[in-house]
């Protein structure tokens, strides 16, 4: 793995990991309120507009505002209280708050609905792009917009390509398109 053309291997660890966030499928909150579970992850100063709008591109901002006390309601500890897929969003906006140049996204938006995770995946192409994002996930939806896509099966990749490219292909890929989307409703959701 090369990044920025130099081997992953070569890099300071500290310098790598200041610049890699990765947001887990399963959560973790902390005993806080929303804004400082967000905050939290910020490297620098976070002041709440920052924070409103990391939110905001991890789809949050309108569940957030529809709590009791908004950005300042306690959650606690892994955040009973709240669902799944706004668990995931807070942690997404969370590690988005650290400005990483590197972010891994393993499965994050499983717990969310489709339309949720259409609304995340265009605020994260609005981004500035000098942003690196991994993403690992199940769905196809959640990858079908990735400038190259690795489909992998036990431990091997086995297709790379474009959404467009892997589905011509109809191998692999194909099979889990047809499999999750159906050609039709597919094709009618812009896949």
């Amino acid at each position: 793995v090369l990044i920025d053309g130099i081997d992953a291997r070569d890099w300071p660890l500290a310098t790598l990991r200041s610049q890699v966030c990765i947001v887990a499928q399963d959560t973790f909150l902390f005993s806080d309120t929303i804004g400082g579970n967000i905050g939290f992850g910020a490297s620098g100063d976070s002041d709440d507009r920052y924070i409103q709008k990391m939110a905001q591109i991890a789809g949050a901002d309108n569940f957030i505002r529809s709590m009791p006390q908004g950005y300042d309601t306690v959650v606690g500890e892994r955040g009973v209280g709240l669902s799944g897929g706004q668990k995931q969003r807070l942690s997404l906006a969370r590690a988005l708050a650290d400005d990483p140049s590197i972010l891994i996204m393993d499965d994050t938006t499983s717990a969310v609905d489709m339309e949720t995770e259409a609304e995340i995946q265009k605020h994260l192409k609005e981004m500035d792009g000098g942003k690196t994002i991994v993403a690992i996930a199940h769905r196809i939806s959640s990858v079908k917009d990735s400038d190259l896509i690795l489909v992998l099966e036990h431990g091997r990749i086995v297709e790379r390509g474009t959404h467009a490219e892997l589905v011509a292909a109809h191998g692999r890929y194909w099979d889990i398109y047809h499999k999750q989307l159906g050609l039709q409703s597919g094709a009618a959701q812009g896949f």
